[in-house]
C-alpha cells in the first residue's frame, strides 16, 4: 500500500518533488557548499590519513562523555577557539545538530528567542520544542529586532539566532545585531555555515569580516562540511555556555563523537585556510567580479541567488545547463519564497568556467 501516494502527487504537481542524484565526476560542480574546494585538496585527505594510521584506533567509539572524547577532538576545538578567539568549544555531529543543540539547551521555561525569519531549518524545527518561545522578525531588520525588546521586557533571558551569510539569499547578517545584542546583555548565536571559511580578514566569517571583540554573550556555530571539505560542526562560546551545553544539550550527550578523521581532516583544513588566507581572498573576490561584471550581481560571499520565481522553469534551466556540464542547485518552494537558481562560485572551479556559466544564465534571464 503506497501510504504517501495523494502527498507525492502533490509535490509533484507543484513543482516540489525532489530525488537524489548520484554525483557524477564528469560535470562542473556549482551547487555544492564546498565553497574553497577543499574536497579535491588529495594532499589534506593524504595528511590526515597519515596521522590516522599512527594512532591505534581509526574511530571515535563513543560519546564525548563516554570515553569518546579524543586528543584529536581537544586539539582541534582549542585551534577553532584560538582562531576564533573565544574561549571554549565543542565539536559535534553536524550543523543540523548544533542549531537543534543550543535551542533546545539555550532556551528554558520563561525565556524568549527572537530569530530572523530565514533562519536554518533546523533552528526553525527546534523552536517547535513545547518549552521553547520564539518570535521571528523581519529578515535582517534591526528596527523589528528592537520592537522586540520593548514588547517582551519580562523574559528571563532573551536570545537572537541570525546567520553570518545567509544560505539562499546569500547576504550577510546586519553588523547592528552586535551592538543590539551587547547593550541588552543578550545572548546572540550566530550561525555561520556559509561564513566560516568565506569572509573575514582571515576568512573565520562574520566575527572577523567585522572586526567583533568576543564577548561573554557570543555564541558562534560553524559547519565543516562545507568550506572545511570535510563533516561534522564545532560550537564557540564562553566556557560556562560550553559546559552547559556539554551537560544539557542532547545532541551532544547522547550521539557518538565526531569521526576522528573528520576531525583531523578539518583541523588540516583550517591550518591550510589559515595559511593561505590571503591567496584565497584573492581568489573570492575574482569570483565576485566576474559574478557582478555578467550577472550584475553582487554578492557578500560565494553565493549567487538568481530569482526566477517558477518553481517548474527552474528545474528546466538546472537540467538544460547540466546538459551542458554544468551542475547548479534549483530551490524552490517553501525553502524559499520565489524559486532561484542557486550559483555557488566554489574555487573549486576554473574563473574562466564561472564566466561560461554567468554567461548561460544570462540568455535565459
Amino acid at each position: 500500500m503506497n501510504f504517501y501516494e495523494h502527498e507525492l502527487k502533490a509535490l509533484k504537481r507543484a513543482g516540489r518533488f525532489r530525488t537524489r542524484e548520484v554525483l557524477k565526476d564528469n560535470v562542473l560542480d556549482f551547487a555544492s557548499n564546498d565553497y574553497l574546494g577543499l574536497s579535491h585538496k588529495k594532499e589534506l585527505h593524504i595528511s590526515t590519513c597519515q596521522e590516522l594510521e599512527k594512532l591505534p584506533i581509526h574511530n571515535s567509539k563513543a560519546s564525548l562523555l563516554v570515553n569518546g572524547y579524543h586528543q584529536i577532538h581537544k586539539d582541534f576545538e582549542s585551534a577553532l577557539c584560538e582562531a576564533n578567539g573565544f574561549e571554549d568549544g565543542v565539536v559535534l555531529g553536524s550543523g543540523f545538530c548544533a542549531n537543534i543543540a543550543m535551542i533546545e539547551a539555550l532556551l528554558r521555561k520563561g525565556d524568549m528567542l527572537f530569530m530572523d525569519e530565514m533562519y536554518h531549518a533546523s533552528g526553525i524545527l527546534a523552536t517547535n520544542l513545547e518549552h521553547v518561545e520564539v518570535v521571528f522578525f523581519n529578515h535582517n531588520d534591526m528596527a523589528a529586532l528592537k520592537e522586540l525588546f520593548v514588547k517582551f521586557p519580562h523574559a528571563k533571558r532573551k536570545i537572537v539566532a541570525v546567520e553570518g551569510i545567509y544560505s539562499m539569499d546569500g547576504d550577510l547578517c546586519d553588523k547592528e545585531v552586535f551592538e543590539i545584542c551587547d547593550k541588552e546583555d543578550t545572548i546572540l548565536i550566530v550561525d555561520e555555515a556559509h561564513s566560516s571559511g568565506v569572509v573575514g580578514d582571515r576568512l573565520m566569517g562574520v566575527f572577523d569580516h567585522y572586526n567583533i571583540k568576543i564577548k561573554p554573550n557570543h555564541i558562534k556555530m560553524g559547519t565543516l562540511g562545507k568550506a572545511y571539505g570535510s563533516f561534522g560542526a564545532y560550537i564557540l562560546a564562553s566556557s560556562h555556555i560550553i559546559e552547559y551545553l556539554i551537560n544539557r544539550a542532547k545532541p551532544i550527550i547522547y550521539a557518538t563523537s565526531l569521526s576522528l578523521y573528520d576531525t583531523l581532516l578539518a583541523h588540516n583544513s583550517l591550518r591550510y585556510i589559515l595559511k593561505h588566507s590571503n591567496s584565497l581572498k584573492q581568489d573570492i573576490k575574482q569570483r565576485q567580479k566576474i559574478v557582478k561584471e555578467i550577472l550584475d550581481i553582487k554578492v557578500d560571499g560565494l553565493i549567487v541567488p538568481i530569482v526566477i520565481d517558477d518553481n517548474k522553469k527552474v528545474i528546466q534551466i538546472r537540467d538544460v545547463l547540466f546538459e551542458d556540464g554544468f551542475v547548479i542547485g534549483a530551490i524552490r518552494q517553501p525553502t524559499v519564497q520565489k524559486a532561484i537558481l542557486r550559483v555557488i562560485a566554489r574555487l573549486g572551479q576554473q574563473e574562466d568556467e564561472l564566466r561560461e556559466l554567468c554567461q548561460k544564465i544570462m540568455n535565459f534571464r
